[in-house]
């Protein structure tokens, strides 16, 4: 007769980890508690009249101008993300080779020097500038990146289609490219759903770095409109309010990601 045993053993292993793990945490929110200087946190993060005096702009300026930014971008960004994905898998060698080019580039450089790039390099070079000011720039600079990264994304789902949708469609007379507009994309987006879901989301946090090419009163996204608000009280409030701001816009397309991630997985 075979012993259970060693699978035992193995089992009350994991046991015994994990109330250590857990003992550990409560040790260090114990100490943390016990240690830190509660008066000073409240009057360094959580000052009530700094937080009042933020309402409503911190809504109606600076959490509606990244959302702004966010989908405009994200809208360019897809487009230009699909007609790469569709390039970098074309028979054409120069259209392989551009989207190639252009994806291990801007996937290879920081979004914060394509926004400078675009922001001030091109009027540097060409005397003129990105219409729409802030908004164009942004749309431009943020989209130029998304594209990038979401090519990827959109060539990954068309290869995950099974190839025989496309055949069958061929075979009951689709063209090529009607084969690919009506049967693998609407497939390949199903699959690529929840990475575009966390893609806006990476969206949503990059508008911070828009900062670097000037804004005006009501142009500022969420972190300005809070660097401002800091320097102006010379206290960290502002911080704590634009984070919760953020957390409200991100937690629900986080939990979203993984509802859909569950449900694709319970698919396959």
């Amino acid at each position: 007769m075979v012993s259970d045993a060693p699978p035992l053993r193995a089992k009350k292993r994991r046991v015994n980890t994990r109330l250590i793990l857990y003992g550990i945490g409560v040790v260090a929110l114990v100490a943390f508690v016990l240690v830190a200087d509660w008066g000073q946190i409240q009057t360094s993060f959580f000052q009530w009249e700094i937080m009042r005096d933020m309402f409503p702009q911190v809504l109606t300026i600076g959490a509606k101008n990244t959302i702004m930014y966010t989908a405009l971008a994200f809208t360019f960004g897809l487009v230009l993300a699909l007609g790469l994905a569709l390039m970098k898998r074309s028979s054409i060698g120069p259209y392989r080779w551009f989207a190639t080019a252009y994806i291990e580039l801007f996937r290879g450089l920081p979004a914060l020097v394509t926004i400078i790039l675009v922001g001030f390099g091109l009027p540097i070079a060409f005397g003129w500038r990105i219409p729409f000011g802030v908004l164009g720039t942004g749309t431009l600079g943020l989209g130029l990146v998304a594209g990038a990264y979401m090519a990827e994304t959109i060539r990954a789902g068309i290869e995950a289609v099974p190839r025989g949708q496309a055949e069958a469609a061929r075979s009951l007379g689709m063209s090529q490219a009607q084969a690919m507009a009506f049967i693998v994309l609407p497939q390949a987006f199903r699959i690529i759903i929840p990475p575009l879901t966390n893609e806006l989301v990476l969206l949503i946090k990059d508008t911070s770095l828009l900062f670097v090419i000037g804004t005006t009163p009501v142009s500022k996204e969420l972190t300005k409109f809070a660097r401002d608000f800091m320097t102006t009280t010379q206290n960290a409030t502002p911080l704590t309010v634009v984070a919760m701001v953020y957390l409200v816009i991100t937690l629900p397309l986080t939990y979203l990601v993984r509802r859909l991630e569950k449900q694709a997985g319970k698919g396959r």
